[in-house]
């Protein structure tokens, strides 16, 4: 009789142990990211880098490029192969080499952490924009000084295809619509 109350005993303070460990774990994952706007997601993200010239979210990208993906279960730190593009999160190009989009070169392209904004943040390299290339958009854009945020229609398609862009916001504060009459 001795013996199987201590087996009780011993069973029900594993399990007591194991549910406070349980607990324990996930209150302080919970709490881990009080305060950070990426809701406490750690800094391993799981990404990928293109080994070669591929096209991602309707843009050509360049070998080198890192596919920045959401937070995903057993998925940490840099992957063997492209994962799903409806989890894409951020589009880096390699150092010192940017992509057209809408005549200005930008370097990398940022889905809106709001999940009810459909769209994304654009940030441009002026620098590699010769005096030739300019245009009226190119300079506003330019004045802003900021990234450009860009509300989409279809967030399947991240390439500067008027027809998908619902509306944009310059300098991530203020609508942008400086060509009122021109959809």
């Amino acid at each position: 009789m001795r013996k199987r109350n201590y087996i009780i005993i011993g069973v029900l303070t594993f399990v007591l142990i194991v549910a406070f460990g349980v607990w324990y774990f996930l209150l302080l994952s919970g709490l881990s990211g009080m305060g950070s706007p990426t809701g406490g997601r750690g800094s391993n993200y799981p990404y990928f880098i293109t080994t070669e010239t591929m096209v991602v979210k309707k843009i050509v990208l360049p070998k080198g490029t890192k596919l920045i993906y959401e937070e995903q279960f057993f998925k940490k730190g840099q992957q063997d192969r492209i994962m799903n593009e409806q989890k894409l999160t951020n589009i880096e190009l390699p150092k010192g080499k940017t992509i057209d989009w809408g005549g200005v070169p930008v370097y990398m392209i940022i889905k809106f952490f709001n999940p009810e904004m459909k769209g994304f943040s654009v940030y441009s390299d002026f620098s590699q924009l010769k005096d030739g290339k300019k245009t009226k958009f190119s300079e506003i854009w330019q004045s802003c000084g900021s990234d450009l945020g860009v509300l989409v229609k279809n967030q399947d398609d991240w390439t500067f295809n008027t027809k998908n862009i619902a509306n944009v916001l310059d300098c991530s504060v203020n609508f942008q619509r400086y060509f009122k009459e021109d959809p």
